[in-house]
């Protein structure tokens, strides 16, 4: 069995694990990422980064290679009712640096934060490797057990980030089990080709008993079809046409090309799970990101709280790891940090799916615009509120922990 000694071990390389990885390299510290897959080119959701995300790149310095890479930028969201467009959210009202959204394909964000992060001489990235098991001593975790290519391999570290997602396995091993808050809906994902001239960047388009979400990918709609919890199997038996004809009602500039939903396996399934854990931590370990909440896709906050929480993670974590003296006490301060913004957040994401979601999935008749679109949309100075909830979350982080050689 191979072994490995590393001062910090990051399972997962999501969003939380690589900009984790990224600022605790940056801060001094021996980095060892497990990455279960060869690469990051695979089917993601989550393809937004959020201007608290971009104001990150400003302060790491990194703004410049960042915007080199392909993307789109969005400074608008719209709510569609009845064929009837209602601004919701405008990027370009808030107070900060990125006023807009930047729609990039994840696996070029991940790409691009492995690539800053090699730049450290303490940085690893270990690919193929899937941590198992968890290594204690003395009630305390002091590293973790993986599968690499090779065979079994045993990772030593004075700290274990997990990062590996809403079904952390590491999680479970560290004893770990969410609270679950439910959520009414499910979603499906799946992909329409955009032409120019076609309608709103970003848009939520509501109609009696059904929900789409269109997101400009360039040359593609990224769509997301909202059904009631549970909801997937009856549309399937209903059959492809249906569920094209019923795309193409909400949707009708997208009725001309339904037929690029080519059979089921195109259209991804989302079970959505909003939930949290009491107690992120125990002696040697520590969950961020999905492994320490999971959130509704209302918004698509999820990939910026789980940024925000590595950001916080290295600000409080560094010097101690440094000292080789991490305290339980130090990782109780990261989750402090942190519970107001995530517990705040997933409130404000259960409400909307309650009485804005659930109602409109369950109407069979055309509908009037909810107050709150009407209002915001009237009002654009109130188009601030959203965007920011949206684009920079209750408590933005920054980089503090200082560069080091």
């Amino acid at each position: 069995m191979d072994a490995l000694k590393t001062q910090l071990c990051i399972v997962g390389g999501g969003p939380a694990g690589m900009m984790a990885g990224l600022l605790f390299a940056r801060a001094g510290i021996a980095v060892t990422v497990l990455e279960k897959h060869a690469d990051f080119l695979r089917d993601f959701r989550g393809d937004t980064i959020h201007p608290s995300t971009l104001d990150l790149m400003d302060e790491l310095g990194l703004a410049e290679r960042f915007r080199a890479l392909p993307q789109r930028r969005v400074e608008t969201f719209s709510g569609v009712v009845n064929g009837r467009s209602y601004r919701v959210a405008d990027f370009s009202r808030l107070p900060t640096r990125n006023r807009f959204l930047s729609f990039m394909p994840q696996w070029d964000f991940l790409d691009f934060l492995a690539g800053e992060a090699v730049r450290y001489p303490g940085f690893r990235l270990i690919r193929r490797t899937e941590a198992r098991d968890l290594i204690e001593a003395e009630g305390r975790v002091t590293g973790v057990r993986a599968e690499g290519p090779d065979g079994p391999v045993e990772i030593r570290a004075d700290l274990v980030l997990c990062a590996d997602g809403r079904h952390s396995l590491m999680r479970a091993r560290a004893g770990f089990a969410p609270r679950a808050f439910g959520a009414p809906i499910d979603v499906l994902w799946f992909r329409l080709p955009r032409r120019d001239g076609d309608p709103e960047a970003a848009a939520g388009r509501f109609g009696p008993g059904r929900i789409l979400i269109t997101l400009d990918r360039g040359d593609t709609w990224q769509c997301a079809y909202v059904v009631p919890k549970g909801g997937d199997a009856a549309l399937r038996a209903k059959g492809l046409p249906a569920f094209r004809a019923a795309v193409a009602e909400i949707a009708p500039f997208l009725a001309d090309r339904t037929e690029a939903i080519a059979d089921w396996d195109s259209v991804k399934l989302l079970t959505v799970t909003v939930d949290r854990l009491a107690r992120w931590h125990r002696p040697g370990l520590l969950c961020i990101g999905d492994a320490a909440h999971a959130m509704s896709p209302v918004g698509g906050v999820g990939i910026n709280l789980a940024i925000q929480d590595a950001v916080a993670a290295a600000n409080i974590l560094a010097e101690p790891l440094r000292a080789g003296r991490v305290t339980e006490a130090d990782l109780a301060r990261v989750q402090a940090r942190r519970l107001f913004p995530v517990r705040a957040i997933q409130i404000l994401q259960r409400v909307i799916q309650a009485r804005v979601i659930a109602p409109s999935l369950k109407a069979d008749a055309p509908f009037r615009a909810p107050l709150a679109l009407r209002l915001l949309d009237r009002l654009p100075s109130l188009q601030a509120l959203p965007a920011r909830m949206i684009g920079m979350g209750v408590r933005p982080e920054h980089v503090a922990a200082p560069a080091r050689s």
